[in-house]
């Protein structure tokens, strides 16, 4: 049995306990999402109604979430859903937290699709499915290709897929293994956001990162951080149309690497900056001799 609060006393009981481990926007964000998931309160409605008396079961439901997101459990696992250009996905500790920079990889691509007809895209370790379903969305008549190497997280794509009302095709297949590579056509557009973070900067990421996101989605080994680009750009020689182009988010230390990377396998890599000012994208066209 709990006391019952109003919204009001229960938003700044969230605030108040989730600023020990948040800065104060951040800790009025998470409280914001909560409460508009379980509760069904917007920030609005908690301005415009802070003496409404939360029913029983909604303070239970809230006092269980502030729980857990004080033990550093990002609101998107503790809620079960992620914002991702303008859909509402479903989203477990089985795959990664949908970015906003992740979003700007959508729009790069997009924008490069306009006039365009007909194309094949493929998206290498979809995770959530964000990037496939948001493209599939924005460019319908498109024909778009999904992998990755965790069958839970191609569930939850699945799931996201359908919700979204998307036809994708869901392939389980690790990347890195290159015999597995002839299963798959050649595509007009290749995308990617890959593991790309070195093992060795587990230590400065935050708690919510490291304790609850799958580390198979964020890690690479510290000697040879560009393994998944390496393996894009083989996999490009052989798999991408002679008109096609290849968008991939990277590592805003690595990207200068990555981008002369593809520069020495017979691409143009451009870098291409985040609205955070981050060099936080490549892009990649082939050259054909």
């Amino acid at each position: 049995m709990f006391a019952l609060m109003t919204v009001n006393e229960q938003y700044r009981r969230f605030l108040t306990e989730l600023g020990d481990i948040y800065d104060a926007p951040e800790a009025a964000n998470i409280s914001s999402m909560a409460f508009e998931s379980i509760a069904g309160i917007t920030r609005s409605g908690i301005i415009k109604e802070p003496d409404r008396i939360l029913d029983e079961s909604i303070s239970a439901k809230l006092n269980a979430c502030l729980i857990k997101l004080k033990t550093h459990e990002p609101v998107q696992y503790v809620i079960g859903e992620s914002w991702f250009y303008n859909m509402k996905l479903k989203v477990s500790p089985a795959v990664l937290i949908p970015r906003p920079e992740t979003e700007e990889l959508v729009e790069a691509v997009i924008s490069y699709s306009t006039g365009k007809t007909d194309l094949s895209i493929l998206d290498i370790g979809t995770g959530s499915g964000c990037i496939a379903i948001a493209l599939k969305k924005n460019i319908p008549l498109s024909v778009v290709t999904a992998i990755d190497i965790s069958v839970d997280a191609l569930n939850i794509a699945k799931e996201n897929a359908a919700a979204q009302k998307t036809n994708i095709n869901f392939i389980q297949l690790d990347f890195l293994d290159e015999k597995k590579w002839p299963l798959l056509p050649s595509f007009d557009i290749i995308v990617s956001n890959p593991p790309y973070i070195p093992a060795a900067e587990k230590e400065i990421l935050n708690k919510n990162v490291t304790a609850f996101e799958p580390h198979l989605a964020l890690f690479v080994e510290n000697n040879r951080p560009l393994i998944f680009y390496e393996k894009i750009a083989a996999f490009g020689r052989m798999h991408l149309k002679e008109s096609g182009k290849i968008f991939m988010e990277t590592h805003e230390d690595l990207a200068e690497e990555t981008a002369a990377l593809f520069n020495n396998e017979y691409y143009s890599g451009v870098i291409k900056k985040d609205m955070q000012e981050k060099q936080r994208m490549v892009m990649a066209t082939r050259h054909y001799l």
